[in-house]
């Protein structure tokens, strides 16, 4: 697998997501940002783990970050 550019499923499998949620992130806007090529979804892997960095918290109580619009 090149780990730098990944298909739907390669993302999926890299954050440990079905690939259900990660599609289902994509249409809500709460996932990772992705580029289409032609009419193939992909995701960078700096994407990916910047998204992941973005959902740290330090507390259960601590409420949920918003989404980021880039």
């Amino acid at each position: 697998m090149n780990t730098d550019i990944m298909t739907t499923t390669e993302a999926a499998q890299y954050v440990r997501l079905a690939k259900n949620t990660i599609e289902r992130f994509r249409i809500t806007g709460e996932g990772p940002r992705y580029c289409k090529l032609g009419g193939a979804v992909r995701y960078r892997r700096a994407d990916l783990d910047a998204w992941l960095e973005g959902r740290l918290t330090s507390s259960t109580s601590a409420a949920h970050p918003e989404p980021r619009v880039a």
